[in-house]
């Protein structure tokens, strides 16, 4: 049965170095979530402390209402009920395919046994590759296997740890969509550790923004990247940048590109300087708009070129524009800004005016 997570004020340390601190998030039966940031922001380190492989300082971790990790309670990995796939699929090379899926399965009989090797494979899209070996499969293919073999026991909660990074680029986002239908279809409740942004929102229902040990925004997607909270959030997420502004009675931010209306952050008042976060799709192409910049860089995507465009100011912005419009570098466009959803804080301290 899927376990439903809470995890509330989660501390972990290596001798005197904190990695984890004060960290809490929950997620609901048969969610996915997904614990994303840079390198060293204690992401693996909260996964293995899930796993039981990490003894916790302080906070507790709860699966199914049932504490597993406390600082005077641990309950053994193999106890806990989770299941994980690895970075590197750990994959039993002189086992076939069925053989290495039905590892975990020894306690039930041949003939269960047996049933629930197939289904899984089945469940993976590996129905006829059981009797294969691993090094005769692709990337993709043994991740899918390791995939099986973690479901195959049925755990409460699945864990992945960066489970894309050894695939390029193409089959990470294929396999990413496949995933998620796979973990859906089963049910099971999952965690998923990356860096990649991409990655993340493909999969995960809810998603925590880590920064140096503790999680910034636990939300969805789409208001992760739409209404970040944080200004490390919005600087993290996407590719944005800030340009100062003026914040105006009645909820207007003034910048040189023109009036933006919004909800002013709560530590905002009217003639505070803000800095607002204008990202490569906020910025729209429009040759007789009275706002101008020059085309600084350009890099080439096919259907799209990303422009990086110097305002009048010096603050250079990105923006994404069809690949048909192609503007030589040091040529002046016009431009304009199209936001849905503004987002601003309080200007950062000792940065320009």
């Amino acid at each position: 049965m899927a376990a439903s997570v809470e995890v509330v004020g989660l501390e972990h340390a290596y001798d005197a170095h904190t990695v984890v601190r004060g960290l809490s998030f929950s997620l609901a039966a048969g969610g996915i979530g997904c614990l994303l940031g840079p390198s060293g922001c204690g992401k693996t380190t909260v996964l293995r402390c899930l796993a039981g492989f990490e003894p916790v300082r302080a906070g507790t971790i709860a699966l199914s209402g049932r504490v597993v990790s406390s600082p005077d309670r641990v309950v053994p990995p193999e106890a806990r009920g989770v299941g994980m796939v690895f970075q590197d699929y750990a994959l039993f090379p002189h086992l076939d395919v069925a053989r290495n899926v039905a590892f975990g399965l020894e306690r039930r009989s041949p003939r269960e046994r047996d049933a629930r090797t197939r289904r899984m494979l089945e469940l993976v899209g590996l129905t006829d590759a059981g009797s294969a070996y691993p090094h005769e499969l692709s990337g993709g293919q043994q991740q899918r296997v390791a995939l099986a073999r973690a479901l195959a026991p049925n755990p409460g909660l699945l864990l992945l740890d960066e489970p894309f990074s050894n695939l390029d680029v193409d089959l990470r986002e294929r396999l990413s969509v496949e995933v998620r239908a796979i973990l859906k279809e089963a049910g099971t409740t999952a965690i998923l550790v990356t860096h990649d942004q991409n990655e993340a929102f493909a999969i995960a229902d809810q998603v925590g923004i880590m920064n140096g040990g503790t999680i910034e925004q636990w939300d969805s997607a789409y208001d992760i990247y739409h209404r970040p909270r944080t200004r490390f959030v919005a600087d993290f997420i996407g590719r944005g940048v800030f340009v100062r502004g003026v914040a105006e009675e009645g909820g207007r931010l003034v910048t040189e590109l023109g009036e933006l209306a919004g909800d002013l952050p709560p530590d905002v008042a009217a003639g505070d300087a803000v800095d607002v976060l204008l990202r490569p799709d906020d910025i729209v192409h429009d040759d007789a708009s009275p706002w101008r910049a020059t085309v600084a860089s350009k890099t080439f995507r096919g259907a799209e070129f990303l422009y990086t465009l110097a305002l009048a100011s010096g603050t250079r912005v990105l923006a994404v524009v069809p690949s048909h419009h192609d503007h030589a570098i040091g040529e002046g466009i016009g431009i304009r800004l199209e936001i849905d959803h503004v987002v601003a804080f309080r200007a950062a301290a000792g940065a320009g005016s």
